[in-house]
């Protein structure tokens, strides 16, 4: 056993070269599948190989440490299931046969012997308590598919996903890198991915400005891939001191739903790379509770997220909000979610959400939220992003909402993130949006950071009284609520912009006054009903 720990102590650390340069070859090889037909089939593939890989280092680990502490370890897969048992060899099965053994409901496994197929194994799997690894694996494992058709390419991809060495913290953090990247890559090879993609930046400086402490719990109702719940742990890791203080990290901290298979396993992979060895991410639609049933031992202290916006839920979901604010706008759903979620006595709860402009400034049901939302908690800054920041995916506007369950909201605080500066297409230098050459960086925020504290209005950053925002009529009742409120220390000298921006800025405001009209339609229509 000596011998065995002083080898695997000694073996050589793959670099960032390396790992790049392994996984540039097994998606190589991957393009040679038939079965395959792009990034989004690719890195699902390599996502549950890593998994498992990952499990297996973990486990063996584990195992190590309850031998030398004369402790009983189970591990979480049995033979012959486990990595070592079919994957480590690399002369072991392959071709059909290894097709057959991860795909089929039965077949012959690695052992000679009949039983399930690995998929079928992993997807059967149940904890005792329902809350360990098992459970862990067994929801993965639902949503994954084998798409690949050759089992000789299958092997040789997992050869070479053997040579990573899931056991030393350095390698896990040099892949973990390694592995954002290639999320950030397939978001920009495949547009529909970008739904559940938030810029790093974006993610780091709402959650620096929220600032977790350990001890709290952090919950993101719709994570897609883990962005903000991965930047909340290593926010929390930061503080850990003790063996205690770990353990709480691991068990009590983190938290977060997501209901499409594919992002749920990406965020799995992230978490567990990031040193999460349990996640517990919610694999159904966080939005499936009526909200009356929510209650204080389901609250959490923050909630930090990027909520789906433009999509549409069934009627059966809309049926757990109040009737009053039914809506089909995903964003104005996750809202009230968000709002019912944070816990209201002792510290209060606090949020970062993700916006887009449209939920700033509506009529009907949306106004209607905002007011309770501006009623109850405290909406205290609403950081402005520019446009194009999500760009190619969405070149809708979008706002960064800050609040808690201190109180009503009294003041709200503006700062509007300025735009690079750059030459322009006429040659001038000036500011111009962000791009996929220049996008947002953390350093883009930094003045914001500064600003954080001291609360002193300036040229980006302005304040309004909460009495100004809601907008009623002569018998009280709602008209609008408008959290809209763009920059007065801003002054466009017209004479002086180009006729290509004359015409963007008319063509924006013409769009900004046809989604007010319809947005008063739509209340009109309503209040007809």
């Amino acid at each position: 056993m000596t011998r065995e720990k002083k080898k695997k102590d000694n073996q050589p650390l793959t670099t960032v070269q390396q790992l790049g340069s392994l996984m540039k070859s097994a998606r190589d090889i991957m393009r040679k599948d038939k079965g395959l037909s792009g990034d989004l089939d690719r890195l699902p593939m390599l996502t549950w190989i890593m998994f498992l890989k990952f499990l297996g280092d973990l486990e063996q680990m584990h195992e190590q440490e309850a031998i030398m502490a004369a402790k009983r370890f189970r591990s979480a897969i049995d033979p012959p299931y486990r990595w070592r048992d079919w994957a480590a060899k690399e002369d072991g099965i392959t071709g059909d046969e290894l097709i057959a053994f991860i795909n089929n409901e039965e077949a012959i496994r690695p052992d000679g012997t009949k039983g399930p197929g690995l998929f079928a194994y992993l997807r059967g799997l149940q904890s005792s308590n329902g809350e360990d690894r098992r459970d862990v694996i067994a929801t993965v494992f639902k949503g994954v598919i084998n798409r690949m058709i050759n089992g000789y390419l299958l092997r040789d991809i997992i050869n070479k996903i053997n040579g990573i060495h899931f056991n030393s913290s350095q390698e896990i953090h040099t892949l973990s890198y390694l592995y954002e990247s290639m999320l950030k890559e397939m978001r920009d090879v495949v547009g529909d991915s970008g739904e559940f993609y938030t810029p790093r930046p974006v993610v780091r400086f709402m959650v620096e400005v929220v600032g977790p402490i350990l001890g709290e719990t952090v919950l993101d109702p719709a994570c897609g891939t883990g962005g903000f719940l991965v930047e909340a742990y290593k926010h929390m890791e930061k503080q850990c001191k003790t063996v205690k203080d770990r353990q709480i990290l691991q068990t009590k901290s983190i938290f977060g739903g997501e209901a499409k298979p594919l992002p749920y396993l990406l965020a799995q992979m992230n978490l567990l790379l990031h040193g999460l060895e349990s996640p517990q991410i919610d694999p159904l639609n966080s939005l499936r509770f009526p909200l009356r049933e929510i209650g204080d031992k389901d609250r959490v202290d923050i909630i930090l997220t990027n909520p789906p916006f433009g999509g549409e839920e069934e009627r059966g979901i809309l049926g757990n909000f109040p009737e009053d604010k039914q809506t089909a706008e995903t964003a104005l759903l996750f809202l009230q979610l968000i709002m019912r979620k944070l816990r209201r006595h002792l510290k209060p709860g606090r949020a970062g959400v993700v916006v887009p402009n449209g939920t700033l400034f509506s009529y009907g049901v949306s106004a209607r939220i905002k007011e309770e939302l501006l009623r109850n908690f405290n909406v205290h800054t609403i950081v402005r992003l520019p446009k194009k920041v999500f760009f190619p995916y969405t070149e809708i506007e979008t706002n960064l909402m800050f609040f808690d369950c201190s109180g009503p909201t009294d003041l709200i605080w503006y700062y509007e993130i300025p735009k690079p500066v750059g030459e322009r297409r006429d040659g001038s230098v000036g500011q111009k949006n962000f791009n996929k050459r220049r996008p947002i960086l953390y350093e883009d925020f930094a003045e914001c950071i500064k600003w954080w504290g001291t609360r002193a209005e300036n040229e980006h950053a302005w304040k309004v009284m909460a009495s100004d925002v809601l907008n009623y009529d002569e018998n009280n009742n709602l008209i609008s609520a408008n959290l809209d409120i763009k920059n007065p220390n801003t002054k466009q000298d017209y004479e002086q912009l180009p006729p290509d921006k004359l015409v963007e800025d008319f063509l924006e405001k013409e769009r900004h006054i046809i989604e007010i009209i319809t947005e008063i339609k739509k209340a009109l229509t309503g209040a007809g009903e």
